[in-house]
């Protein structure tokens, strides 16, 4: 088997600065373990909160190899018949109809019942064959001609038997279909799996794979994103909202503000040609950090201490 993404040569330093070309701006630990699965053939499992860029890191990967992205979503019940195959039934009906309407054509010759039927056995092996089978999320990832970035998507949400399943896969990169058999990948895909850790994972999975986690960003980093991002962001304003920010994942949160909300908070007093932060434009526009009231709420109660000590420190 072969990989398009493997004879691609690159190094670790121009993948980075390729995803950041994408848009994405990674730091130097998301690029290595991205280029280390690359190069070793190896899934990779991003594990870490929502929000902070384990989806988009492949979306973006698949335009840096210049391969189509094909996505699994998981959820509680995802079986294989959703993310692997399914029998078109509908095809199979209507070859049926054609065969009985040439039976009289196929058992034409045949001597007693055992060359009968033997007739139609070799008919009835081609109703489970690829001609009758719908690929799915997985199938197609391995069918692709060129390769594929293959997305399973929240793995986490899944049940530990559809994890289960997925082991054949992980490691020989290959599926079996009881009425086929074994099904290899023509060009082994770049197989990335995201977690935001709902339940633990299993060790034999974790084998599997190499291992990413994204934390929340570092103000330099997130310094870095949103001038990526939101470029008509001034440096004042840019530089108060992350503190902001930052100072909110120090709360005790259901729901710290991840990078995407930092952005699309960004964008928003953008939008509202906000010059500066203050207690009224924040207030007014924290729905956009924070989606649940209990949180908007508690830091309602501490704001102007809370954008007291931000401006400060900024000062200082």
């Amino acid at each position: 088997m072969t990989s398009l993404y493997a004879s691609k040569a690159f190094t670790q330093e121009e993948l980075q600065a390729g995803l950041q070309a994408g848009g994405y701006i990674s730091s130097e630990a998301i690029a290595l373990s991205l280029f280390l699965s690359a190069q070793l053939q190896k899934p990779l499992l991003i594990e870490g909160p929502p929000g902070v860029g384990k989806t988009e890191l492949a979306k973006v990967a698949a335009e840096y190899f210049g391969l189509p992205l094909i996505r699994l979503q998981c959820y509680e019940g995802l079986d294989e018949a959703k993310a692997l195959y399914e029998w078109k039934y509908g095809k199979q009906l209507l070859y049926t109809q054609v065969l009985k309407e040439t039976l009289g054509d196929v058992l034409r010759g045949a001597k007693g019942l055992a060359e009968s039927v033997g007739r139609l056995h070799e008919f009835g092996d081609i109703f489970y064959s690829l001609e009758f089978l719908e690929p799915r999320p997985l199938l197609a990832a391995l069918q692709a001609e060129p390769g594929a970035v293959l997305l399973i998507d929240e793995i986490d949400k899944a049940d530990q038997e559809f994890e289960a399943f997925l082991l054949e896969l992980l490691s020989d990169y290959q599926i079996s279909v009881p009425e086929i058999g074994t099904i290899k990948a023509k060009s082994i895909p770049l197989v990335m799996l995201t977690s935001n850790n709902q339940r633990e994972l299993s060790d034999a999975l974790k084998r599997r794979c190499l291992h990413l986690y994204i934390p929340y960003p570092d103000a330099a980093l997130e310094r870095r994103i949103l001038q990526s991002q939101v470029p008509g962001l001034n440096e004042r304003l840019r530089d108060q909202l992350i503190g902001f920010v930052q100072s909110l994942r120090q709360e005790d949160l259901k729901k710290v503000p991840a990078i995407s909300e930092t952005i699309d908070w960004a964008r928003t007093l953008l939008l509202l040609h906000v010059d500066a932060l203050d207690a009224v434009w924040v207030k007014k526009t924290l729905s956009v950090l924070l989606k649940y009231q209990d949180d908007i709420e508690q830091v309602e109660s501490k704001l102007p201490e809370m954008l007291r000590k931000v401006l400060a420190a900024l000062k200082g």
